[in-house]
């Protein structure tokens, strides 16, 4: 995987996400990270890539030659002649809400160019001729680009295969099918009083495995009741065979406290 910044901050970029899981996955080749400075490919004497927007205005707008200058830098050496062209996301609140699938979805690619603006935005006729997907990180206005690209960028690298340690970790967290994750537990088995669940404790692994689902899916319910909902919509199996689990339990238990009562009759 290759991520190509097109950013007015290359170090921010860089400095931002050459450490941890990210700096060793860039180290180990399994991905690459390019910051290229917008300003490098200005026309203006000053380095300026900013003007007045037309209409009047607060602020400056990001002029269109710049960035497709840089933008076309980038597509050109990534290419080398092969003629695909690859996607370009554009990091504006108007965009659609990042989510996991998305970010899956974004995995799947060996280029991704991000662009990021600043000031009041980019000037709208490069956006309409360079960029393929509009994204947003939330309902909220930043600075600029940088920050919601880092985020992006960690998300969708972590389902880059290699990146993780351990490729189940990338598989059982939240949002990998709509459920958040579950509550987890380490040493010391008190802490402040509080216990560890005993079910993690007993070594049988359907039964922990049944026990995390439960919890993930409490904690759906009351966080999330909009991925709850999806998830029960596309799982009705597991009610049915929980309600028909439940049923065999407690006709269990009606047998056993009858032949308890029974015994004590007897006595």
């Amino acid at each position: 995987m290759n991520f190509h910044v097109l950013t007015l901050f290359p170090e921010m970029i860089l400095q931002g996400l050459d450490t941890s899981i990210i700096g060793r996955a860039m180290a180990k080749n399994i991905i690459t990270l390019e910051a290229v400075n917008i300003r490098d490919y200005t026309t203006n004497k000053h380095k300026k890539v900013d003007d007045y927007p037309y209409g009047g205005g607060a602020g400056m707008l990001m002029q269109a030659q710049p960035v497709y200058d840089a933008w076309k830098a980038v597509v050109e050496k990534i290419n080398a002649g092969k003629g695909k062209k690859p996607r370009v996301i554009y990091l504006t609140p108007q965009g659609k809400t990042f989510r996991q699938s998305m970010a899956r979805e974004f995995a799947e690619e060996e280029n991704l160019i991000f662009l990021c603006g600043h000031y009041e935005g980019i000037d709208e006729r490069v956006l309409e001729e360079i960029v393929t997907d509009y994204v947003s990180i939330g309902d909220y206005v930043l600075t600029g680009g940088e920050l919601p690209t880092m985020v992006m960028i960690d998300a969708i690298s972590r389902m880059v295969p290699g990146v993780l340690s351990n490729k189940e970790s990338g598989e059982s967290e939240s949002f990998s099918n709509y459920l958040l994750e579950y509550p987890q537990y380490s040493r010391p088995e008190i802490w402040h009083e509080k216990r560890v669940p005993e079910v993690l404790l007993s070594g049988d692994h359907k039964k922990v495995e049944e026990w995390r689902l439960e919890q993930s899916l409490e904690r759906t319910r009351k966080a999330r009741s909009d991925l709850y909902e999806k998830w029960v919509e596309e799982n009705q199996d597991y009610f049915i065979k929980k309600a028909k689990k439940e049923a065999r339990q407690r006709k269990k238990e009606q047998k056993k406290k009858a032949a308890s009562e029974k015994n004590t009759c007897i006595l």
